[in-house]
Order: structure tokens, then sequence, then C-alpha cells
């Protein structure tokens, strides 16, 4: 059976070497890894030239890579004032163009924060800003998906139910499943079980249709939590989350897309998943005909 996720990393993996370094050296040895994908860390700010955007496009080209963006982390579409809204606004476009320069299509950024605001009149601020921030970037020929991430904290904006219902009401967004934002979320241990993460992949397709399991964009990783949500990012081995039955629901519900790990041994997960999920799927594949 052919796989169906692409594996890699959000940001270099560690191994790779100073030379020629940087996301060149990151493409590269993505390959050598023999992963297949790799998430351009562009999380504190975005400098890089056009030239440098043409490089890396090219780089991902020649060795098969297929690349995303991570934009900065200070983006917030819900803050609570014009400047703070412009500057995430700025931030959010900036990835988006710089991206889409350098061949990577698909962009993801955390959301905001609730700031006391209820979820509902937040959603609302944030989808009528999401929506403005597309309609512009499309007037450029700036042809990216944005993808809000789930996220584990119940102070941010980010639940599952949020994030589809964006990519429902907004042309041009989808979202980014952080499972174990999800897991951690909560802060109680749950969101861990095939059960739990198959249903989650049932509402991503009954609110997405067809599309919405075609084209699946997942961080993955180990989590630390409290009873607040996430703390830290752990490696998988270290941590609680059932990612064999995560690999499995995806599998039997014919999920498509991108694997990312964010683990802290980066590229050491991320072939951990991508093994694991090879031999789960052989288990499934129809025996040959004799």
């Amino acid at each position: 059976m052919e796989p169906a996720f692409l594996f890699g990393t959000v940001g270099n993996p560690l191994s790779t070497p100073p030379k020629p370094g940087g996301t060149i050296g990151g493409i590269q040895r993505i390959r050598e890894l023999g992963l297949e994908a790799l998430e351009l860390a562009w999380v504190r700010s975005v400098r890089v030239s056009e030239a440098t955007c043409r490089q890396i496009r090219e780089a991902a080209a020649a060795a098969g890579v297929a690349l995303s963006v991570h934009a900065p982390y200070f983006i917030n579409l819900n803050a609570q004032d014009r400047a703070g809204y412009q500057a995430s606004k700025d931030r959010l476009m900036a990835a988006a163009r710089a991206g889409y320069q350098a061949g990577a299509p698909d962009i993801v950024f955390h959301p905001g924060a609730y700031q006391g605001a209820r979820p509902e009149r937040a959603y609302e601020t944030v989808r009528r800003r999401l929506q403005e921030i597309v309609e512009e970037l499309r007037a450029e020929g700036v042809a990216v998906t944005l993808r809000p991430e789930t996220m584990g904290k119940s102070a941010l904006f980010g639940t599952l139910e949020e994030v589809i219902q964006l990519a429902r009401d907004v042309p041009g967004v989808l979202p980014c499943l952080d499972f174990a934002h999800l897991h951690a979320r909560a802060g109680n241990g749950s969101f861990n079980s095939y059960e739990e993460f198959a249903r989650a992949l049932q509402q991503v397709a009954a609110g997405l249709g067809p599309r919405g399991l075609e084209t699946l964009h997942i961080h993955l990783s180990g989590i630390a939590y409290t009873r607040k949500g996430e703390r830290h990012h752990l490696v998988l081995q270290e941590a609680d989350l059932r990612y064999e039955e995560l690999l499995q629901a995806l599998i039997d519900l014919g999920g498509r897309g991108r694997i990312l790990c964010e683990s802290p041994n980066l590229e050491e997960d991320a072939l951990l998943l991508q093994a694991t999920y090879r031999r789960l799927l052989e288990r499934r594949a129809p025996a040959p005909r004799p």
C-alpha cells in the first residue's frame, strides 16, 4: 500500500551540517535522512530576501522535499488594540509572501488568545481579520493556504472546532492539526486514544468534506502538560501520547498529507513516526496473490 503521508521536521534537522548550513543544508539533510518534508521555522521573524527564497525553492524542487512555513509566534488576530492587530497582520503576511516565493504554499500560524473575550466573540474577530488578510494576499497574487493551528492551552484560541469552522468560513484556509496540543489542552490526559483520534478526524471530514482528510497538515511530538494545558514538547518515548493509535486512525480513515515532528530530537522522532506508520501500513496491506 502506497504511503499517503510525507514525514519531516519543523525546522532544520539537528544533524544538519554547518556547511552549507541554513535552509539549503536543512533541505539536503532531510533528503539524506529519507524524510520528505520540511517546515521552515520562521518563528521569530521573517528576514529572507527574494534571492534566498528562489534558492530555497530550487533546492527543494531538486531534492523532492515538500516545504511549508511556520509563521512567527507573535501573532494574535484577536488583539484588542489596532496596533497589535496590525503588527500581527504584517508578520503573517510577510510569512505568506516569502513562503510563496520559496515554494512553500502552506503557512502555519498561531491564531491568538481569547484575552478575556467570550470564545464566540473572539471567533468573529479572528474570522473577520483572517478574511481581510486572505483577500489582500489574493489581490497580490500570493496563492497560499493559511493554516491556523490547534493550540495546547485553554486560554488560547484554537480548539479543533474553531479551526475547522475557520476553514469552512474563509476560503483559502485549512487547519493545522497539532495532536500533541489537543492532548494537552484539556489538561486531564484525555484526547489520547484511537477512538478520540478517530472522532476528531471524522469531525474534520464532516466539516470540510473529502478535502479535509486529503490535505491534512499535522504537527506531532511528545508533550508535557498540567491542568492548565501545554508546558513544553517532549521526545515521544518520554511522553504519554499514544502516537501509534493516532497513526492507525489516520490509516483507517484514509488520511493523506504531511506529518511534521516538533519533538526536541526532531529527526529521530520524525523517523520513528515514519517507520511506525509504514509498519502499520504494511500490516494492513492485502497479502500478494500466489
